[in-house]
């Protein structure tokens, strides 16, 4: 046995306690890091080559791992802009070089430009709706923009776009064969109406009155009229023609005959060109009932408040309730994310050890929530750490025993040739 390889081996061993120590040291600062996944420190014998008649002691090798696939306990906030995963995934976020990063700290909030920020100073990225759905890079972070709840003070977006999803009823309904919403007379009779409201390019309302009549077993005439043309007292004549009138036809089933069109398009005086889809519209023996309508576009105005949604989507809510979908945050995911690299600012980055980052969207894929006016907390369990601090002090100290007891044999032996 050397006696050099004893006091190596129990300088490894010191190290190996103190790096222990380093980590329960993070561990502790951390307590209260938003986001903060734990680290442990974990020991692995190296050992030297013996023989039977001499032994060689070795020393202890230390590999630090992060926890970082743990779920930290979620807790509620008043902010909307603080967010948090409730299961798999990381938000993706940019150092102001556009650098991207993983992390799972989500406490943002808006800089002077209106930018969500983490407190580490990354900006949060997402996908910016325009209005449809971006094209998404799913192993990159292509079109991923920082997510900001400023703009411009106001803005008004022109509608191109409604649905009515209605039912028309099959029986006690009298068939037209004349004087029908479409010939614009003082006469002219309908079976049922319902209006929407679209906005022109300058975010002003315009009142769109659309009106079904029977004309034959599974047949119906659709027009739309501007509102602001009716006659005084509403309704017929109005003062133009209707901005479009379509015919839907019905089979034996009660649903649209697929081989007809169900989407009306025309203009919206002062606006866009619009498409008003139909589709879902049934004929069945009951009463005239709208099971859903919507139109997009938004007022004249500025956004009044801000919700993110569970699944990502960023809207901006106007006066009136209107709710129009600005950004949508995705979540990315690795094969190993006990693997990712840790880096300043409570944030992670990938390699060839983890496997490729996956960009997907939450409640999707295998991916959790996002949770708004919610923070997950540090996963460091303090009781946890201050026992394995003092199990790691006592195993300093007896390998410091090792070292000096074989500093004394080593004053031994050199004693011997005075």
């Amino acid at each position: 046995m050397s006696l050099y390889g004893v006091m190596r081996t129990g300088v490894s061993g010191m190290n190996a306690q103190a790096n222990r120590l380093s980590a329960v040291a993070d561990n502790v600062a951390n307590v209260n890091t938003t986001g903060y996944k734990g680290s442990s420190c974990e020991f692995s014998s190296l050992v030297l080559s013996n023989s039977d008649s001499a032994y060689e002691s070795g020393s202890v090798l230390t590999n630090l791992r992060h926890n970082i696939e743990a779920q930290g306990g979620l807790v509620s906030s008043s902010s909307v802009s603080d967010l948090a995963i409730s299961g798999n995934g990381f938000f993706m976020v940019a150092n102001p070089a556009g650098t991207p990063y993983l992390t799972r700290a989500g406490s943002f909030v808006p800089d002077a430009n209106g930018t969500l920020v983490n407190a580490a100073g990354f900006s949060l990225l997402g996908y910016k709706l325009n209005p449809d759905q971006p094209a998404v890079t799913l192993n990159g972070f292509n079109n991923l923009v920082p997510v900001s709840f400023g703009g411009p003070s106001l803005s008004a977006t022109p509608s191109t776009l409604g649905t009515i999803k209605a039912n028309l009823p099959s029986t006690g309904t009298d068939i037209a064969t004349s004087d029908l919403p479409s010939f614009n007379s003082p006469t002219s009779t309908y079976t049922d109406k319902s209006s929407l409201i679209a906005y022109d390019n300058l975010g002003g309302e315009v009142k769109l009155d659309v009106y079904f009549a029977k004309t034959g077993t599974g047949s119906w005439e659709a027009s739309v009229y501007d509102s602001r043309d009716a006659a005084p007292g509403g309704g017929f004549p109005y003062a133009s023609a209707p901005l479009t009138t379509q015919t839907l036809s019905f089979g034996a089933d009660g649903k649209l005959d697929p081989t007809q069109p169900s989407q009306f398009t025309f203009t919206i005086p002062g606006g866009a060109d619009f498409t008003l889809d139909m589709a879902g519209t049934t004929q069945f023996a009951t009463g005239y009932t709208v099971l859903s309508a919507s139109v997009n576009g938004t007022p004249a105005g500025e956004p009044k408040d801000v919700e993110i949604s569970r699944d990502g989507f960023v809207y901006a809510i106007y006066d009136g309730g209107t709710r129009i979908p600005v950004f949508r945050i995705p979540l990315a995911h690795v094969t190993s994310p006990d693997l990712l690299t840790p880096l300043a600012g409570n944030v992670f980055q990938a390699s060839s050890d983890t496997g490729g980052v996956t960009v997907g969207f939450a409640q999707s894929g295998g991916l959790g929530d996002i949770m708004s006016k919610t923070l997950e907390q540090s996963t460091v369990d303090l009781a946890t750490e201050l026992t394995t601090m003092i199990d790691a002090q006592r195993g300093y100290t007896a390998n410091s025993k090792v070292f000096q007891t074989g500093s004394e044999l080593m004053d031994v032996l050199v004693n011997l040739k005075r």
